[in-house]
């Protein structure tokens, strides 16, 4: 269910007002909208935060061979070793390109050519065309050819008129030496190994900032609620919302804090938070929704159990290979006894052992492991579902949409009564059903069994009849005329359920695929050497091939799986999922 929410208004004393939001993180049953905030507690709170996450990173990406040595000890050290790398790292890499523009001329010093033009030899470093000599206009200068590429030539002119003929490019003298180049890189570049190989050592930083990141997370939180408080004078109040069945908690603080305090009711334009509590049963959908970044407006359906049974279906189907269910599920207790009393992995645990299993049990119905038939593992079911022309697996699918269709026309029907509008959400489920066996007829499952106009005229009758309100016409006239699209469109929102035998079967024919490429690689023709050697091509072959189509089959759950519950299913039932999720105000 979705709980009922209580406006809070709370006021203290301004000088008590830390204290106050200490003690009302404590309880954990507020929620502060804290969006938005850009104060300076909060932005130091932040940048603290931030640097901290780039120490880790800094460490971690160093640490690849961790070293031993006296490492960093806060993130303050690690951001100033980092920035002095960077710029250390910059200079050695202009350093290197200076070099090399220089290389061609060999050990070219700067000051040693400015004693031989204090002594009358000017000297110019030039480059020239390969085979054109820079002799024409130098009036006694000599030149010395000094390299070639085979396009260009590189030159010193020395003494006389200097000024080289039209085409000949002059080279500026580097800043300093190319030895001193040559002894700036080596040094930026032990500089940089000596900071790589502290960060290498600093693995125990990474524990410690590790520790306190919920600690940085409280202190970005608090910071961002505590801007959120109204102040006049000497005193201060803040808004919030909070479950109703926290409210005996709220004014017991209240009375022992010498707190004032106003809870009411949402008002009907008012937003308050989404809190969800599915039956303990279902509970861990919740962490599914949270994964999602999904919430139910405060004023829809809490649609978790059927979301999570539903899901489990469209998981195993699209998943589609009872091995891959065994591996998933075999990660999953592995996870059980890696995670221990960790009380933020139980929920995806949870979530997690029943998926898998339920793909197990697809796999058991369908007889698919890793895309091959077990023979001693077949069944009628297998037999059904193996149907060469896809039929009866298709009827599945089409027969698992309109159940989930209708249980949500049927919901709102329930809801609704006695008001005359639940007679339309009959009629919906009716129409639903309808073209739940025109698509049956169009792909040639069953013959459109004619009686079923009948159903079709009744339902129309009441969602024309009973969409919308006499009274309601002038506001809500224009929706009866969509209603023919919406119509039309209940034909689609059947067939959509066909992509749980589509990507299913694709995932069991890629299987399939890499199967036989695996194994047509062995041949009793061969010679026992060639087929031991081909034999790791097929190992390779099969783990490759499964490894992607695995990973094909976790997206494809992503994205069909979840449309079917938060597109399909919810435009029917009427959820929006335009909420936002409760958030308690306590510490992480």
């Amino acid at each position: 269910m979705i709980v009922k929410m209580k406006h809070l208004v709370l006021l203290c004393m301004e000088k008590d007002s830390a204290a106050t939001l200490e003690k009302l993180r404590a309880l954990g049953c507020v929620h502060i909208d804290s969006s938005g905030a850009s104060g300076g507690e909060y932005q130091e709170a932040s940048a603290q935060d931030a640097q901290a996450d780039a120490a880790i990173r800094a460490i971690l990406k160093a640490a690849s061979k961790p070293a031993a040595g006296n490492g960093y000890t806060s993130a303050g050290e690690v951001a100033t070793a980092v920035a002095r790398r960077e710029s250390i790292s910059a200079d050695v890499e202009a350093a290197e390109r200076m070099l090399k523009i220089y290389a061609p001329f060999g050990e070219v010093d700067p000051a040693q050519i400015a004693l031989l033009a204090q002594k009358g030899l000017q000297t110019v470093l030039v480059k020239s065309p390969s085979g054109v000599a820079p002799t024409s206009q130098q009036n006694g200068a000599y030149s010395q050819k000094l390299s070639s590429d085979g396009k260009t030539d590189y030159y010193a002119l020395i003494g006389g008129d200097v000024s080289p003929a039209p085409g000949i490019e002059i080279v500026p003298l580097p800043p300093q030496s190319t030895s001193s180049l040559r002894r700036r890189i080596a040094d930026g570049k032990a500089d940089v190994a000596a900071i790589n190989h502290r960060l290498a050592s600093s693995g125990a930083l990474v524990d410690e900032l590790r520790k306190s990141s919920p600690e940085r997370a409280d202190k970005i939180e608090f910071a961002a609620v505590r801007e959120r408080l109204g102040r006049d004078g000497t005193i201060a109040w803040l808004e919030a919302w909070a479950p109703a069945d926290a409210e005996d908690a709220i004014r017991a603080a209240a009375r022992e804090n010498a707190w004032g305090i106003l809870l009411r009711d949402a008002t009907a334009d008012e937003n308050p938070p989404t809190l969800i509590r599915p039956p303990k049963l279902f509970r861990p959908v919740a962490s599914l929704f949270a994964g999602l970044g999904i919430a139910p407006a405060y004023t829809e359906a809490d649609v978790s159990v059927p979301f999570m049974c539903y899901f489990s279906v469209f998981f195993a189907m699209l998943v589609g290979d009872g091995g891959y269910g065994a591996l998933i599920l075999a990660l999953t207790l592995w996870g059980w006894k890696k995670a221990g009393k960790n009380p933020a992995a139980k929920p995806w645990l949870a979530l997690m052992t029943v998926f898998s299993s339920a793909t197990v049990v697809w796999g058991l119905l369908s007889n698919t492991w890793f895309g091959a038939q077990i023979p001693f593992l077949a069944n009628p079911a297998s037999a059904w579902l193996g149907d060469a022309t896809y039929h009866n697996i298709m009827f599945l699918c089409f027969t698992i949409g309109v159940s989930h269709l209708v249980l949500a026309r049927l919901w709102n029907a329930i809801c609704k009564a006695p008001d005359s509008t639940f007679l339309a959400e009959i009629g919906w489920a009716g129409i639903l059903a309808f073209m739940y066996f025109v698509t049956n007829s169009i792909v040639g499952i069953m013959e459109f069994p004619q009686p079923c106009m009948y159903l079709l005229y009744v339902s129309l009758a009441l969602v024309f009849g009973f969409s919308v309100k006499p009274s309601e016409l002038k506001t809500r006239g224009a929706e009866l005329g969509m209603l023919p699209l919406n119509i039309m469109s209940a034909l689609g929102d059947i067939i959509s359920y066909v992509r749980l035998f589509a990507v299913g079967l694709a995932s069991v024919k890629v299987a399939e695929n890499f199967n036989a490429m695996a194994t047509g690689l062995l041949s009793s023709d061969n010679a026992l050497w060639l087929n031991a050697l081909l034999f790791v091509g097929t190992l390779a072959i099969l783990l490759v091939g499964h490894a992607l189509n695995f990973a094909m089959a976790g997206l494809s759950v992503l994205v069909h799986a979840v449309r079917l519950n938060t597109l399909e299913f919810s435009n029917h039932k009427g959820v929006s999922w335009s909420g936002r999720a409760f958030k308690a105000f306590s510490k992480h």
